[in-house]
């Protein structure tokens, strides 16, 4: 059961002083998108009868039904804190309706919520947290945004090196305000680029909560001067930025990746759930890493896996399997990355992982056995279009709609890049071909 119902939600518009409302829903390549109401739309927003034209958002296009209805989420309503105090502004997350009141399949919240359902059938729950790593960058004489920082700092780095504290700590003090539970915030290994961890929780709402982390960190890097971006690797010579995500599995309350009799305490249930995400990783790659710039970051020397590995200990390994603290044993998925939609990653990583469960798949060996005979992850986005096409049971899991969506427009993108011309290409022919 959720936490407001709707007389709570017109309590809370009324108590707060509530003038306009966001609803907000995403395309099927994670962008947020939305909708802006004023609280005379209160009632039909409750009732799921706000429409919007599908044929402007990419993924919906080209369906038989132009128009959708926005159902709201009412236990994602937040207060906007940086909008005025008077006549306030407040969102909800909303699943995507067609006109008959059923899940469009082109929704990404709704491909999560028919993994969650299987989970929850099978006894399952995911608790699971990303890790947003991002830079901050200079802004030029018009504000556009640059790859330029004037600051010097990196890892845990303090002011004056570190030019990005008093930003951070207005983004810890936004997100706490909208709900947040945030563990930490520091200065990470590049020049200008940050990191703030938010407490794990259940697929769906971190999946909410990562939409969320995003628009909030833009919203007041801006405010400060600076742009924030979570492109994976904006400059050259530079570790990226990545979204690791730790998972524990939960069935009766108790974090099933953990054995307690065992001196690593890592279960076999951990490694079944490990060896699901490899056998598909490579179909993954592309709802893990979908843009070019992906895999400017995924390459050799610059601190993100490169094949398909796993460890106990290794830090460079695809996945990572940490048994130590109070939380249990965890299972690290690293080559994800930000400009990925959070709702289709989770999916795939949950379904694949519970894959492996159902069918006791067993795990290689680890990194640390020095096996020579390992899989590369896809290297470009268009061998990571290959192997999801390579991959149906990636495709049934994100449904018929999304799989063929996502691969059209990836395709495009692609071919667009290619025909582009780099200043690296003019620099390094123009003058001697």
């Amino acid at each position: 059961m959720g936490k407001y119902t709707k007389q709570d939600i017109i309590r809370m518009v009324e108590d707060e002083d509530v003038e306009f409302i966001r609803l907000q829903f995403v395309d099927i390549c994670g962008t947020l998108k939305n909708m802006a109401v004023t609280i005379s739309q209160l009632d039909k927003v409750l009732n799921n009868q706000c429409t919007f034209d599908g044929a402007a958002v990419i993924g919906f296009k080209d369906t038989c039904n132009g128009e959708f209805f926005l159902s709201p989420d009412l236990d994602t309503f937040a207060i906007f804190p940086w909008r005025p105090q008077q006549g306030k502004v407040a969102r909800l997350i909303c699943d995507i309706l067609n006109e008959d009141g059923t899940p469009f399949e082109g929704d990404s919240r709704y491909a999560l919520k028919r993994v969650v359902k299987e989970a929850e059938e099978m006894g399952y729950s995911l608790d699971v947290g990303p890790e947003c790593e991002f830079f901050l960058f200079d802004v030029d004489q018009n504000g556009n945004p640059t790859i330029q920082s004037s600051e010097k700092g990196g890892y845990f780095d303090v002011g004056p090196l570190d030019l990005g504290e008093n930003v951070r700590r207005e983004m810890v003090l936004f997100l706490e305000d909208m709900g947040f539970e945030i563990i930490s915030s520091y200065h990470s290994n590049e020049v200008a680029q940050h990191e703030i961890d938010f407490k794990n929780g259940d697929a769906l709402s971190t999946a909410d909560n990562v939409m969320t982390f995003k628009m909030v960190v833009r919203t007041a890097a801006k405010r400060h001067g600076y742009h924030a971006t979570f492109m994976p690797k904006p400059k050259y010579g530079m570790n990226g930025s990545g979204m690791h995500l730790t998972m524990k599995l939960y069935k009766d309350g108790k974090n099933i990746f953990t054995d307690s009799s065992k001196d690593n305490k890592v279960s076999e249930e951990a490694y079944s759930f490990i060896a699901g995400i490899m056998n598909h990783i490579e179909g993954m790659t592309l709802i893990n890493n979908p843009i070019v710039n992906s895999y400017k970051r995924l390459v050799p020397g610059y601190n993100a896996p490169v094949s398909v590995t796993w460890s106990e200990k290794n830090r460079d390994s695809l996945i990572r399997v940490c048994s130590t603290g109070m939380e249990g044993t965890r299972v690290e998925l690293r080559s994800p990355d930000a400009a990925s939609n959070p709702y289709l990653v989770i999916a795939v990583c949950l379904a694949a992982g519970l894959e492996g469960i159902k069918n006791q798949m067993k795990l290689g060996e680890g990194m640390e056995s020095g096996n020579e005979h390992v899989k590369a992850l896809p290297t470009s986005l268009e061998a990571a279009i290959r192997a999801f096409e390579a991959d149906p049971f990636i495709q049934q899991v994100l449904g018929k709609h999304i799989a063929e969506k996502y691969v059209e427009t990836k395709k495009e993108e692609w071919n667009e890049y290619c025909k582009h011309v780099s200043d690296w290409e003019v620099e390094q022919y123009l003058y001697r071909i």
